[in-house]
């Protein structure tokens, strides 16, 4: 291409570019970086890896080159996208430069038909699909070689999920690397991330060279935010956060993002916040679809002063005046704290951002921590059920025959299809027969990149140095210096000081007592392939009543006491008083509530006529004195313990799935005959009492087990629930 080839080149990219950001005046320009990534994707169909911060314009890359892609005849360009709200994003910014984008995701399946039709019909410009549509089947085998085979650009948004060592990492991602190696030459591929350190630029560029025969162009830019203003408070506890927040989030610009470490706490915050009279809504994994859409759009309208979030919304969200980012708990890793405070101050001078760490960071840091790769005695136990299958095995199917809960269980697939040992197939998974190395180096590796990520936001937190340079610098900006702007630049924004009754509202919102335990209905799937002859409905009679707990684990209020006291090491003690007093308080509010036998409604169940324990080898102390302490202040006798059998649990298995949980409990307990007694002649239901509850399933074992004995009704009754 001559010289003046590209002149025009630049000036039709130009002209795209203000289209795009509604620029009517025609003055937009790309900037130099923009052009040499559009230009190397078009005139030359280079490979190419822009690592750029949020707000730059990476967007603007793929779809100005698709644009001119298009008008030369290429095919549509494919976006692999990873979230909803970043796909509902992009399709709308597309629309504005003139370009048709449709999607493929697990929200729209009843569109697909259509939108396949008109990618044949060549009525689109633009294809967002997720990661984990390129394994589908059905996809897979006959959508993608089709598209790969016509595709005019391929685009890899948010790379740095591709790399093992990126804070992010996706199993379906990986896949990608056969894509590349399978495209026709010619054809220009983009990758594009805020958040990539040196090790995860190199390896993204590693893979896109995957197929090409050349090297990858890097665009790396420095990661500096000028409109950031980056703080940090450090309070003393759960409650004075809250209250923080309630009586300053009014003082925060425009509206924003409260980012927390789990569901739970989301929860607890939004209805704190709402309490108060502030307009906040929830947005978590488990909020459904259409409520997360229209948070999402109450938040672009500002109609909402924020969103209280967990990190469902991150990568992609694109509101350009968003006023504000704040953290209740700190995330753990520096590069995913940098990729989400980037969502603030994208299209406005001036944004706030400020971190308030909580003393249980670190608990959940672990959790998380815990569900890694599993170990390869676990993965070779997989390959093996899977190879002496005489068919795919489902999730379902296979759960119950390995020692993984499904979530993990399906990650783990998904780096073994990816490694090639395992196939996704129409009714589930199977082996392949390839050889197959456990990577423990790189497992380790990986695992220590986490701790030092931790420590690196423990460094961040009572640092004394400049902020965004900490950041930058853990991200390998080779520019990092002093911003000017964070608190330890400039000095603090904001005071720490609380008002008394906003403390006293906060204490007595994570000081409110009791959340429901639901019970189980139905078996696991596939007991019968481990030798349990249970399916379907547990018999109406052998199930339990809605139980209660004091908290979970995850929240941040009684989650904070419950969690040191339940872990594992933790010393056996009798229940400490207030404890104990805030169970009675679960006690009073659940007899007096909807369908509590002191309700006074029709249908409600008679009061309880005793209290029965589960034995415990960890915490026989705590557990006998709650139960001991209901049954006091209750009134109500102590009628014994469902007991273990002697070496029930002695089986090896790690019971961290429902089927694993079942086939580990089934005929593990004993109702002992002065118990069954009791039972008999007690003239109500029982209270159940354990510590913990974190399947539910051994309170339904042990209820089924009581019922069968003569129980009138159980109702169980715990410290905490998982979540």
């Amino acid at each position: 291409m001559t010289n003046a080839d590209r002149a025009e080149l630049r000036a039709s990219a130009d002209s795209v570019l203000a289209r795009l950001v509604s620029d009517a005046s025609g003055r937009a320009r790309l900037r130099e970086d923009q052009w040499r990534a559009i230009e190397a994707l078009v005139a030359d169909k280079r490979r190419a890896l822009v690592v750029q911060r949020t707000g730059w314009g990476k967007s603007a890359v793929y779809f100005v080159a698709t644009s001119l892609l298009r008008a030369s005849g290429s095919g549509p360009t494919v976006i692999v996208s990873p979230l909803l709200a970043l796909m509902r994003n992009q399709v709308e910014a597309a629309a504005r430069a003139g370009i048709r984008a449709r999607t493929i995701n697990s929200s729209n399946t009843e569109e697909w038909e259509t939108v396949q039709s008109e990618i044949a019909a060549g009525e689109v410009d633009v294809l967002l699909v997720s990661p984990e549509r390129l394994n589908n089947p059905d996809f897979r085998d006959q959508v993608l070689p089709r598209l790969a085979a016509a595709t005019g650009l391929l685009v890899v948004d948010e790379a740095h999920c591709i790399s093992d060592w990126g804070h992010d990492f996706r199993p379906d991602y990986r896949r990608l690397r056969t894509m590349l190696a399978d495209l026709p030459a010619g054809v220009p591929v983009l990758a594009t991330t805020a958040t990539a350190n040196a090790r995860v630029t190199a390896d993204v560029a590693e893979q896109l060279g995957t197929g090409a025969g050349t090297d990858a162009l890097v665009l790396r830019g420095p990661l500096d935010r000028e409109s950031l203003s980056l703080g940090v408070l450090e309070l003393p506890d759960a409650a004075t956060r809250l209250a923080w927040l309630a009586d300053h989030l009014g003082e925060l610009p425009g509206s924003g993002i409260i980012y927390t470490l789990t569901v739970a706490a989301a929860e607890e915050v939004t209805a704190y916040l709402r309490q108060c009279g502030h307009t906040v809504a929830s947005y978590t994994g488990r909020t459904e679809n259409a409520d997360r859409q229209q948070a999402e759009e109450d938040l672009l309208a500002n109609r909402v002063k924020a969103l209280v979030a967990t990190s469902a919304l991150g990568m992609g969200f694109d509101k350009p005046d968003l006023g504000f980012v704040v953290h209740l708990g700190s995330p753990s890793s520096p590069i995913a704290y940098y990729q989400q405070v980037g969502r603030a101050g994208r299209g406005v001078e001036h944004a706030e951002v400020l971190l308030l760490p909580g003393k249980e960071d670190e608990a959940i840091w672990q959790y998380f921590a815990s569900v890694a790769f599993p170990p390869e005695e676990l993965v070779r136990r997989t390959l093996d059920v899977l190879a002496q299958a005489e068919r795919p095995l489902s999730l379902p199917a296979l759960e119950p025959l390995v020692e993984l809960r499904r979530t993990r269980l399906e990650t783990m697939l998904k780096v073994l299809d990816v490694d090639g040992a395992v196939r996704r197939v129409k009714g589930g998974w199977t082996t392949t027969g390839q050889p197959w190395s456990y990577d423990a180096d790189r497992y380790a590796w990986v695992a220590r990149q986490r701790a030092s990520e931790q420590q690196a936001m423990r460094e961040y937190a009572h640092s004394a140095g400049c902020r965004m340079e900490f950041l930058r610098r853990q991200l390998d900006d080779e520019e990092a210096s002093r911003c000017g702007r964070c608190d330890n630049c400039s000095g603090a924004r904001f005071s720490d000081k609380v008002s008394t009754a906003a403390l006293d509202a906060a204490r007595g919102e994570l000081g409110r007592p009791g959340v429901e335990v639901e019970p189980r209905k139905m078996w696991p799937t596939g007991l019968a392939a481990v030798g349990i002859n249970l399916k379907g409905r547990l018999a109406e009679g052998e199930q339990s009543f809605t139980g209660r707990a004091l908290g979970r684990l995850s929240d941040i209020g009684w989650g904070n006491r419950l969690r040191p006291m339940l872990a594992p090491q933790a010393p056996d003690g009798p229940v400490p008083d207030d404890m104990a007093d805030a169970v009675v308080t679960v006690l009073s509010d659940w007899a007096r509530g909807p369908g509590g036998w002191a309700s006074g409604a029709v249908d409600a169940p008679q009061r309880p006529a005793g209290v029965v324990s589960i034995a415990s080898r960890s915490r026989p102390r705590l557990i006998g004195s709650l139960a001991g302490r209901i049954g006091e202040v209750g009134r109500m006798p102590l009628l014994g313990s469902v007991e273990y059998v002697p070496d029930a649990l002695d089986t090896g298995f790690s019971r961290t799935n429902s089927a694993q949980r079942v086939r580990a409990l089934h005929e593990a307990f004993v109702v002992p005959p002065q118990l069954a007694k009791a039972l008999a002649a007690a003239d109500g239901p029982v209270l159940l009492v354990d510590d913990y509850s974190d399947s539910g399933w051994t309170l339904a074992v042990a209820s089924r087990l009581l019922r069968r004995a003569g129980a009138k009704g159980v109702f169980p009754l715990v410290l905490a629930i998982q979540s």
